[in-house]
């Protein structure tokens, strides 16, 4: 794989490389472990991207913050022995392409099927993320069913964002939508989403477009291919709980994550493909 002029390959202190992109139009830093984007800063703009103070960066180790990729399940399995969050954000991804032009950046990743445990994904298929890199950040995750027979998923781009002030931030364009929390519902979403309390909703039905109100400026987040989100506070008990978290991170930090979960979940036809994509912007 060629590299371009505003890509290079740097390591952590830990020893974990990472892509660090120092274009004209934005920085960025992508982990080839578990394809895992941990800042998107365009020029003349705050970090869109949010990662925990105490973020160690060890291999085999999933990152606190930035973007993971929850795949091939989304939170807990119904076997409750198999890792939460599925297996890719662990795992060690391929650098493929990275493409540079006047327009973008653009980069692209695969996750080895070889390094995938049988016994929680026995299908074949190809998996990919696309990173398009301009004034905003376009995050594309790509399944191809290589097989002959049809295979089914819950995924999720589980996005953290930064905010000064979580009980001074809301979330808008859930209106409308259903959710479920703590495993009851689904309820109706009629207002705009504050937060005084931990949060972890599921939604479904949503709208493919929400605004993250913040002290220091407006998020847009859209999704395609994508009819249910997660919106995560952990609030101050779960806090105390939580691995490179610190006691009061919950006040700087939410995650409005575009997902393939619940009715949405993905199946993919033998010879199909199916990618859920997530477009972030500060407007």
């Amino acid at each position: 794989m060629e590299l371009s002029a505003s890509v290079s390959i740097q390591r952590t202190e830990s020893g974990l490389e990472y892509l660090n992109v120092d274009g004209p139009r934005c920085s960025a830093k992508i982990f080839l472990q578990g394809a895992q984007l941990t800042e998107f800063t365009p020029v003349g703009k705050g970090n869109l991207i949010w990662v925990s103070e105490d973020e160690d960066y060890l291999e085999g180790k999933a990152v606190r913050g930035g973007i993971p990729i929850c795949w091939p399940w989304f939170g807990v399995h119904s076997d409750p022995d198999w890792p939460i969050h599925g297996v890719a954000r662990k795992l060690m991804w391929r650098a493929e392409e990275v493409h540079e032009s006047d327009e973008a950046i653009v980069i692209k990743l695969s996750l080895p099927m070889t390094l995938v445990d049988e016994t929680y994904w026995p299908h074949k298929s190809k998996l990919e993320v696309e990173f398009h890199l301009t004034e905003q950040l376009k995050v594309s995750l790509t399944n191809a069913n290589l097989g002959d027979s049809p295979f089914t998923l819950t995924q999720a781009l589980h996005t953290y964002f930064p905010t000064p002030n979580i009980e001074a931030t809301t979330v808008d364009g859930l209106q409308g939508s259903k959710f479920i929390e703590f495993g009851e519902g689904p309820f109706d979403q009629n207002e705009v989403v504050g937060f005084a309390r931990e949060t972890d909703m599921v939604y479904t039905q949503a709208a493919p477009v929400q605004v993250i109100r913040t002290p220091d400026g407006n998020i847009e987040v859209g999704r395609e291919c994508s009819t249910s989100c997660v919106l995560w506070n952990p609030w101050i008990e779960k806090s105390k709980r939580l691995s490179n978290f610190r006691d009061d991170e919950y006040k700087t930090m939410l995650c409005l994550e575009a997902a393939n979960v619940m009715d949405d979940a993905a199946t993919v036809e033998p010879g199909q493909s199916h990618t859920l994509t997530t477009t972030l912007r500060w407007v």
